[in-house]
């Protein structure tokens, strides 16, 4: 990732924040390399096990050319999927979890991995965000391939 690439992630990501100066200030010189930023302003996140999350995300990448930020957590235990806000609220999904307005995520530093969390897909200048439909497609299409695979 070129400099330039993370002062844009950055950009973006702190523009939910607060107070965003503080934030990028903060979180620059955070040994941790982690932010708590809130949800439900610019993006959701819906957060799915690993185990569908990876298969999902790799269906997704055959789809569209980029799909939006994509946090892992640690020991990949889940994958959050930046989409765009108030899907978290209208998401109906057994196993998917949503973060909107109200909640809060930890997000580390562009580039770094904090505390076992990191980005698998960096936010883009562009602000791209997930399409909640090309997803849920993705994820069916995971389950179904995970169910057959079961059957053999």
């Amino acid at each position: 990732m070129s400099g330039s690439e993370a002062k844009t992630a950055v950009e973006w990501l702190v523009s939910v924040a607060p107070d965003p100066d503080a934030c990028r200030w903060e979180w620059e010189r955070n040994p941790l390399g982690i932010a708590l930023l809130p949800a439900g302003r610019r993006w959701d996140v819906l957060i799915l096990p690993g185990e569908l999350g990876y298969p999902t995300l790799d269906i997704l990448t055959r789809l569209v050319d980029r799909p939006g930020p994509v946090l892992a957590d640690f020991g990949d235990a889940r994958l959050g999927f930046f989409v765009p806000p108030g899907t978290a609220a209208r998401w109906i999904g057994t196993g998917v979890r949503g973060a909107g307005r109200g909640t809060w995520i930890v997000v580390p530093y562009p580039g770094r991995t904090a505390g076992g969390v990191r980005w698998l897909v960096l936010p883009d200048a562009a602000g791209t965000l997930t399409d909640p439909s090309l997803l849920e497609l993705s994820m069916h299409e995971a389950a179904a391939n995970a169910a057959r695979a079961g059957d053999e």
